[in-house]
């Protein structure tokens, strides 16, 4: 009898992933590499040449690598071939690994979920499903993927047997998870642990490589300048201290980092001055200097920035200050003056103040909230995946600097973890993707009362 054979209906087919290179060593071995992994293959045979121009070229099945076996393995094992599934010849979804694969982890002892963390997301090359700390991304060629992907105990309209290997590979990949979550896992937001992972280095790129400093707007944008646009409010002057003064008279740092403490509640019987507020800003925030360079205007402020941008923006909320009408105004560093931006009766004006009484669990409003902005296109004109992480930074950086002075003035000053965006850009009317708020902090007059560690 004859006998037929039947084709799987189910098939693989592997390429190299994008983004390897390949390199020959002095004595003739072969290595590849994609930062920060490096694999050497052993000794360039003419077989081993022909195999890996052959997976950099287009994908082959190797279902029966022969004496090649070995390198084939090392290759799978290395996270060198991203894996296209297909049934019956329709392609479905491809597996590209970012890093060697890790051991798949238990099957979930319940109905399959997704985990919380896996997002599926357009591209330039289709649907990517992408989850933090996973070894691999899920290149979606089919629908009924998708399908799949929102209920994973089921099939998604696809055949049993590509449900099963889909479900398979999504366990591998560590993208199915159990529905009830242990503590390392539930600590963390989706966003949080997103904005963790791709805003540090890791298994996708170098610097210069779609992170980092690149300048990748250059030549198609132009760059925002030091300066902000101007608000039409009338302008406030302020005063400028003696720094030749201060340095013989200010307390030491170390006694200001000792003394430091976040003070919520201040006095409204002798309320900050408008000579006071002057002075913090242009001790923590004026600019100091500018120049040009390459088209680029950078910055000098009294605290340190990534790449000389200073894209943050300081708005007094003005509660009570001896000297200064209440309302929000905007600090132009450039000139040491205030312009108002809304009166105090604005509603959202009185929704920061409320906002910040209620994050910092104050007694009553602060005297004074320095909201701080972002002009992010003075980041992200350069930098790439990590240009609002920076921001984040910059503000940790510039309320250290708020405390340290304030400190030194007798003021009371208190960071707040949070605010309302939302607010700010109702009382700005800026373009929330151009400049947002990103940091507050509150400021008044201190009472005269001892110390914490002195009671």
């Amino acid at each position: 009898m004859m006998s037929v054979q039947v084709e799987p209906a189910v098939t693989h087919r592997w390429a190299l992933r994008p983004g390897v290179y390949r390199a020959t060593a002095p004595g003739g071995d072969l290595m590849l590499a994609a930062w920060p992994h490096a694999t050497p293959l052993g000794r360039a045979t003419p077989e081993l040449l022909a195999l890996l121009d052959g997976l950099a070229a287009g994908s082959l099945p190797l279902d029966e690598p022969g004496d090649l076996a070995p390198a084939v393995e090392l290759l799978r094992a290395g996270g060198w071939l991203r894996k296209t599934v297909a049934y019956a010849g329709r392609d479905l979804y491809t597996i590209t690994p970012v890093a060697a694969p890790t051991d798949a982890p238990p099957p979930p002892r319940d109905e399959p979920a997704l985990s919380r963390f896996a997002l599926l997301r357009n591209t330039a090359d289709g649907l990517v499903l992408e989850m933090p700390g996973s070894w691999c991304d899920v290149h979606v060629h089919d629908p009924a993927v998708a399908a799949l992907l929102a209920d994973p105990s089921g099939d998604g309209g696809l055949p049993a047997e590509a449900a099963a290997a889909l479900r398979a590979d999504l366990a591998a990949a560590g993208m199915l998870m159990e529905r009830e979550e242990p503590f390392e896992r539930r600590q963390w937001s989706t966003h949080e642990l997103w904005f963790h992972e791709r805003s540090r280095l890791g298994n996708r790129g170098w610097f210069g490589a779609h992170f980092g400093g690149t300048f990748w707007a250059r030549g198609r944008h132009d760059p925002p300048p030091a300066r902000p646009s101007p608000y039409p409010g009338p302008a406030v002057e302020l005063a400028r201290p003696d720094l030749a003064a201060l340095r013989r008279t200010d307390p030491t740092l170390t006694a200001v980092l000792e003394d430091r403490e976040s003070v919520r509640d201040h006095d409204d019987d002798d309320p900050i001055s408008a000579e006071q507020l002057g002075e913090l800003l242009y001790r923590c925030a004026r600019v100091r200097l500018l120049r040009h360079l390459e088209g680029f205007e950078y910055a000098g402020k009294p605290y340190p920035a990534g790449g000389s941008a200073y894209e943050l923006e300081v708005y007094p909320v003005v509660r009570l200050a001896r000297g200064l009408d209440p309302g929000m105004y905007h600090y132009d560093a450039h000139d040491h003056r205030l312009r108002q931006v809304r009166p105090a009766g604005h509603p959202a004006v009185r929704r920061m103040l409320k906002v910040a009484t209620e994050s910092s669990v104050a007694k009553a409003p602060p005297q004074v909230l320095l909201v701080i902005s972002a002009r992010v296109g003075r980041i992200l004109w350069k930098y790439e995946a990590m240009g609002y992480a920076l921001m984040l930074k910059h503000v940790g950086v510039l309320q250290q600097t708020l405390y340290a002075v304030a400190t030194a003035m007798d003021l009371a000053p208190c960071a707040l973890g949070s605010g309302d965006d939302l607010a700010f850009t109702a009382a700005t009317g800026r373009d929330r993707l151009v400049e947002c708020a990103v940091g507050e902090f509150m400021v008044g007059s201190r009472r005269k009362e001892p110390a914490a560690w002195e009671l």
